[in-house]
């Protein structure tokens, strides 16, 4: 079914999700983490990564054993039938309203920080990066890999410059006896930088295009978590290091606050223009990923236009449909001026319940580990949708209607896309 250009390799596959997962957490997380947790954030990370874990495993066997450019809609219709599939998809497609213009925020805000432009010199960074990430979607998945890859070494170099000129070595770090660990300070921290692992469910829907999908999709997905969760922690070493963090500052401005510490007033703009970067990459590979979803979802009408691909073999024409929806809701949230923070929440109620779908759709088609690693990452989604509370209740309402409204039965369900 897929049709779509294999070209990925297991290095750019790497660079894809690591740049995804750092994406707009990589210069703010940590100074929160170390905000609410101190010294005790050192020990939250590995703790996350183990946490985490189960989910990665779950999302790597599902790919390699049902790689689809469908992604979770895919996996869950697999599971529970093409019904429920056409839910996900719309579900996960309900973040393009509130997510992206999010993200697209807060990379624009680098540029603001590095060059004090107005609100409207914002906005217009943000048409811009939709207009670059158009232009990157008509190509191969393998030119976005190629540039994100680049971006995770730019991100990566910031952080061993900051602890070469800072003098960090490892006798330096402040590391807690497991005894002196505040268990409350610890739950609040992992809870706060869960959100640095949401990119796991976007990077399924490039399954398909690998040269060598059962290889190296899993192991890219397993590497890159790897790495992106080596550079947070290395992020709060240095923030604890130079005590960067507090309720007086902007928990984004942390990391650049330490460039211009130890490098001067000059390097700002190269810590502001990595940052914007890593916020650009994590907002190329989800409108990809969704540009994605939309083409697997109308397959069932070869004769839509959404359902063609480009000389590239790429979905241009659905890419084209989802950058149009986000500049629609980008030029909206500025005109209504709607705070970055509920934006953020909306979200993240959503991508905590796709999660949960995927892992109890691996609870039925996986088997052995797999599916043990599938009912442990859905044991822990639903303490995670518990941690949220209230704030979820946008995705279960969004999940609720959108099965009330969608027709039941399957062929008239494409005919909406």
């Amino acid at each position: 079914m897929s049709g779509l250009k294999q070209d990925l390799s297991l290095a750019q596959g790497v660079g894809l999700l690591s740049t995804s997962l750092l994406g707009t957490g990589v210069f703010a997380v940590p100074a929160l983490a170390a905000q609410v947790a101190g010294s005790d954030s050192l020990w939250a990370w590995p703790i996350l990564m183990v946490l985490v874990f189960p989910i990665a495993i779950a999302f790597a066997a599902l790919g390699r054993h049902f790689p689809s450019a469908g992604g979770a809609a895919h996996f869950v219709g697999m599971a529970f039938g093409q019904r429920m599939a056409k839910v996900t998809g719309w579900l996960f497609l309900s973040v393009i309203p509130v997510g992206l213009p999010a993200a697209l925020q807060i990379a624009s805000g680098f540029w603001q920080s590095a060059f004090g432009w107005s609100s409207n010199g914002l906005l217009l960074v943000q048409i811009a990066t939709l207009v670059v990430i158009w232009g990157l979607g008509t190509r191969s998945a393998g030119s976005s890999a190629n540039i994100q890859t680049l971006i995770a070494i730019l991100v990566a170099a910031l952080v061993v410059a900051i602890w070469w000129k800072g003098g960090i070595t490892p006798a330096q770090i402040p590391w807690p006896a497991v005894s002196d660990i505040s268990p409350p300070n610890l739950f609040h921290a992992l809870a706060v930088m869960f959100w640095c692992f949401v990119g796991l469910e976007a990077f399924a829907h490039l399954a398909t295009e690998f040269r060598n999908s059962e290889r190296d999709f899993p192991r890219a997905l397993l590497f890159g978590m790897l790495v992106a969760g080596a550079v947070y922690w290395g992020c709060t070493v240095a923030v604890l290091h130079f005590h960067a963090y507090g309720e007086d500052r902007a928990a984004a401005a942390s990391l650049p606050g330490v460039v211009v510490q130890l490098f001067g007033e000059h390097a700002l703009w190269i810590a502001c223009v990595i940052g914007y970067l890593a916020c650009f990459a994590s907002v190329n590979i989800y409108t990809q990923s969704f540009a994605r979803l939309v083409w697997s979802q109308a397959q069932a009408r070869p004769a839509s236009a959404l359902a063609k691909l480009s000389a590239n073999r790429v979905p241009v024409n659905a890419l084209s449909t989802v950058v149009g929806c986000c500049l629609i809701f980008t030029l909206l949230i500025y005109t209504l001026d709607l705070p970055l923070d509920t934006l953020l929440v909306y979200a993240n109620g959503i991508f905590v319940l796709v999660y949960l779908l995927c892992m109890l759709a691996g609870c039925r088609i996986l088997q052995g580990r797999s599916r043990l690693m599938a009912v442990i990452g859905s044991i822990l989604c639903l303490l995670l949708l518990v941690i949220i509370g209230w704030k979820s209740l946008y995705a279960l309402v969004m999940l609720v209607l959108i099965w009330l409204v969608l027709p039941r039965k399957p062929q008239t369900v494409v005919k909406t896309l």
